[in-house]
């Protein structure tokens, strides 16, 4: 019950990368037979991974995984704002910090706050740590501002005409997922997308380019990146079945930097040699996608609808779901759910729990102590509520007599905290 967290290989998907493993090993920049083999085998996949988010295969960048994908997204946007700075002002030094005690300007008369101006940055306050923990750096560093817009605690979501207000004649990039982890709410990133394209600078006519980590969504709703209208879009293998890989969709190629340097792989972009197994893996993952996602969709969204149903009939007022609101569409895998009462934490509930495994929130955040998720505080959810909560996800095969199991689970052991409260053992 934590498909948001990670999902097991596809047994197609596993066929494929043993296969891969075993007969295209070659180096897919080698002209010999298992090399040529290793290449087609890309190829075929970037054509699958492009046709899940509706784009070209030049779009398509294989990576790591979603958290190479974002800080490539992040340290390109700071390269492109000195380019267009540069191409503006031809001549002109400008610097990537605070100071301006060096500088070489042809035109002395100048504006100071032109010449020391950085590049700024519009997030959410639900992102996730690949996001924040590097526009927090930018910062640290002097590299960016940032504006970290709260999501409405009526809808979890943060609203276009936000971005709107929060842009500057410096800001560059436009960062907001697609869909959060926690609460699955969705968020409006083409109505973004639409605003953005009617926004006209006036002073220095730079672009402002978005961003969205598409991680959560791809596989459980369709993804279009033109309908979206996004520049960039992040991409992750093992949210959706696939291997523990992602891609970049790049809408112009032109406007992405590489973060390290090697060989010509990617096209550059990305050196190294291919890890071709996992590439044809992620595309038949990506395959998979495209023939079902229709299919996927309903039985999640049934499933998942059953499980609130359920644990509503079975605890009534004691439960809450979390990040259900009237005016927002949601994830339809995700529940996020807080059992009322006083040492009914959700990391204590899950330890307890028999049949199941379960989070209280993103996995990267598992190894810390626990704290209250600031993801549903920003949301609306009341503290004592917050820290309550758990994350149940969907996976393609959960069933309803799998809910059946979970809920009979959770009700014995809900029961059993209240009474130990009421009668606590002596020891």
């Amino acid at each position: 019950m934590d498909s948001n967290a990670t999902t097991p290989l596809d047994p197609e998907v596993l066929q494929v990368i043993t296969s891969a493993l075993e007969t295209a090993w070659g180096n897919p920049s080698s002209n010999y037979e298992t090399g040529v083999k290793a290449k087609v085998l890309i190829n075929e996949a970037r054509t699958h991974v492009a046709t899940m988010v509706r784009c070209k295969p030049e779009n398509i960048i294989f990576t790591s995984g979603g958290t190479e994908s974002n800080n490539m997204v992040l340290y390109s946007a700071l390269q492109m704002f000195w380019e267009q700075q540069n191409t503006q002002a031809t001549g002109h030094t400008y610097l990537h910090r605070n100071s301006c005690s060096h500088r070489n300007v042809e035109n002395e008369n100048e504006t100071e706050d032109r010449i020391c101006m950085r590049p700024h940055f519009i997030t959410t306050n639900i992102e996730h740590d690949s996001i924040t923990k590097v526009l927090r750096h930018f910062q640290t560093e002097g590299l960016a501002d940032v504006t970290y817009l709260p999501v409405s605690k009526m809808s979890g979501r943060v609203e276009a005409i936000q971005v709107l207000d929060a842009l500057r004649p410096n800001t560059i990039l436009v960062t907001v997922m697609l869909a959060n982890n926690e609460t699955g709410v969705i968020q409006p990133v083409g109505e973004i997308a639409r605003k953005l394209s009617t926004y006209s600078r006036s002073k220095f006519h730079t672009k402002v380019f978005l961003h969205t980590d598409a991680s959560q969504a791809i596989g459980k709703i369709p993804v279009d990146v033109h309908k979206l209208g996004v520049d960039f879009l992040t991409i992750t293998g093992h949210k959706f079945y696939g291997p523990r890989i992602g891609a970049l969709y790049v809408s112009n190629p032109d406007d992405l930097f590489p973060i390290f340097y090697g060989g010509g792989q990617e096209r550059g972009y990305r050196p190294g040699t291919e890890n071709t197994a996992m590439i044809a893996g992620l595309g038949k993952a990506a395959e998979l996608v495209v023939l079902n996602i229709e299919q996927y969709q309903d039985q999640m969204r049934v499933v998942r609808d059953y499980l609130e149903d359920s644990l509503q009939k079975q605890f009534q007022l004691r439960v809450m779901i979390n990040g259900r609101y009237p005016t927002s569409e949601r994830l339809p895998n995700t529940c996020n759910v807080s059992f009322l009462g006083e040492g009914l934490q959700g990391n204590k509930v899950l330890a307890r729990c028999r049949y199941f495994q379960a989070s209280v929130g993103a996995a990267c955040h598992s190894h810390m102590k626990y704290v209250c998720s600031q993801v549903l505080l920003a949301s609306g959810v009341p503290p004592d509520v917050a820290s309550n909560a758990i994350r149940l996800s969907i996976g393609r095969s959960t069933t309803k007599s799998d809910i059946d199991v979970i809920v009979n689970d959770l009700k014995a052991i809900v029961n059993l905290m209240l009474a130990e409260k009421v009668w606590p053992v002596k020891h």
